[in-house]
């Protein structure tokens, strides 16, 4: 008898980011006066925010921006952890389950593109680690790819991370109205999250399965000055 799909969701755990360290993806794109500032990086929401102040005023100093950008700065960070901390407390499903992790980035000439599964049980996972190691295989040299790999994926574990936080919720208001039934939580653009051990036998952070290798094989391409300067034009028109 084939066991229901929710067993393997039915233990909440309470929220964090499914990697051994639990940091918040931060995004920036602020533009005043004509000048515009975008990066993106982690920030560990244990520490105090005192250090958001520092950082943007360090920012603003380094870059030589206006001094309004100092506000403008320190207040997307801090709105953005503290919707992270929002989360902090409530149960989020777990099982083993894994998900789809899609990269599709340009880092200055370089363009990547890749599909993997990544097993949101296991909280030991480094994105980092496997940004490094990627960049090594692929033989990429800018040192700016790297961590822009692990952010797009940590970022897109954050939003799954959420997704699954309110699949807890909806499942329990929807009980409240019946009982019985099954429920399982839908990751990021509609996927459903399957059981690690019922398809692969053992964990593991990253998956490739044999079969897809063709399908799935990332694709490293340095771009022109002409095809960065066209990207970018398109980009800016786009933000416009």
């Amino acid at each position: 008898m084939k066991a229901p799909a929710s067993i393997f969701y039915r233990n909440p755990v309470k929220f964090r980011m499914p990697t051994a360290e639990n940091l918040v993806p931060i995004r920036l794109d602020i533009e005043i006066d004509a000048q515009r500032y975008k990066d993106a990086f982690t920030w560990n929401p244990s520490d105090p925010d005192s250090e958001v102040g520092v950082f943007a005023k360090r920012t603003v100093k380094d870059l030589k921006l206006p001094p309004p950008f100092v506000t403008q700065i320190a207040q997307s960070i801090q709105s953005q952890l503290a919707e992270f901390r929002s989360y902090e407390g409530q149960d989020m499903y777990a099982g083993e389950k894994i998900v789809p992790i899609k990269l599709d980035l340009r880092v200055n000439h370089t363009l990547v593109k890749d599909q993997f599964l990544w097993d949101l049980n296991n909280f030991e996972s480094d994105p980092e680690e496997f940004a490094r190691i990627f960049c090594k295989d692929m033989g990429i040299e800018d040192p700016e790819v790297g961590p822009a790999i692990a952010f797009a994926i940590r970022e897109q574990l954050y939003e799954i991370t959420i997704q699954s936080v309110v699949s807890v919720r909806e499942s329990r208001l929807s009980k409240k109205g019946r009982r019985g039934g099954d429920y399982t939580p839908i990751s990021k653009g509609g996927a459903v999250a399957v059981d690690l051990v019922k398809l692969f036998g053992q964990k593991s952070s990253v998956i490739r399965k044999r079969k897809e290798w063709d399908v799935y094989e990332p694709i490293v391409d340095l771009l022109s000055n002409e095809e960065v300067d066209a990207l970018e034009a398109k980009e800016e028109r786009i933000f416009r």
